[in-house]
């Protein structure tokens, strides 16, 4: 258990936020089209109680994670999804907010908002997980702390991410760390196994994030000419 007088509780804090900035950016604008054919006076109300929704049961999900990751082999699986979201997130992808529909009625808006988080939140859930090292209390007061960030500030963060490269680089990097050090903690692996080398989980961190950076930009430009061929075709046709 982690105390929160100490350094290390308020960097997995902020690690935290950062990964609900970076994996849930676009939780917001999903809000927006759920609730967008609600009437002026529901929608207020849709929000608040789909965000609610949400968060309780996202926090439920990684809730069932952290004992999930307690499992011998799971910690290495999740380090290795964690390392494929990092280098998604270096990636770039098509916007798929148009298939979220919008209800007329304030309980289907907030069905919609819940379930729509649930499907978009595995990445988060996982990187949580990691994050949080088994502390509970770091999982709620993390995603406490970034509602009102995800909520009403992922415009403005998507923006910078838009403006600034770098901080999608420095996300996918931070999933990369998560995830290097996780594989060391796995149950599956021997206790002794890593004893000789100094500071074994956080030049496994490291490694983590450079291997995610690495490949992410090397996919992202084997991508980048394929892309202009499309468009290059397709104003052909």
């Amino acid at each position: 258990m982690l105390d929160i007088t100490t350094a290390a509780f308020w960097i997995a804090v902020a690690q935290i936020i950062l990964i609900d900035i970076l994996l849930g950016g676009d939780n917001a604008v999903v809000i927006a089209l759920a609730c967008r054919k609600l009437p002026d006076e529901q929608r207020n109300k849709g929000i608040f109680w789909g965000v609610v929704g949400a968060i309780g049961l996202r926090i439920v999900l990684i809730f069932f994670a952290l004992q999930l990751l307690t499992i011998p082999w799971l910690k290495i699986v999740g380090a290795l999804l964690l390392f494929w979201i990092g280098v998604k997130l270096l990636l770039p992808e098509d916007d798929g907010h148009g298939d979220v529909a919008a209800s007329t009625t304030l309980a289907g808006a907030i069905k919609t908002i819940i379930v729509a988080d649930a499907v978009m939140s595995l990445d988060n859930v996982i990187a949580v997980a990691g994050a949080a090292n088994g502390n509970m209390l770091l999982v709620v007061f993390g995603i406490l702390v970034s509602i009102p960030i995800v909520v009403w500030g992922s415009q403005l963060v998507l923006k910078l991410m838009d403006r600034y490269p770098i901080v999608i680089t420095a996300g996918g990097a931070l999933l990369g760390w998560i995830g290097g050090g996780m594989i060391v903690g796995d149950p599956a692996l021997p206790p002794d196994l890593l004893a000789g080398i100094p500071y074994a989980k956080t030049l496994a961190a490291i490694a983590g994030a450079v291997l995610v950076v690495v490949i992410g930009k090397w996919l992202a430009m084997r991508a980048a000419p394929r892309a202009s061929i499309e468009i290059t075709d397709s104003s052909k046709g």
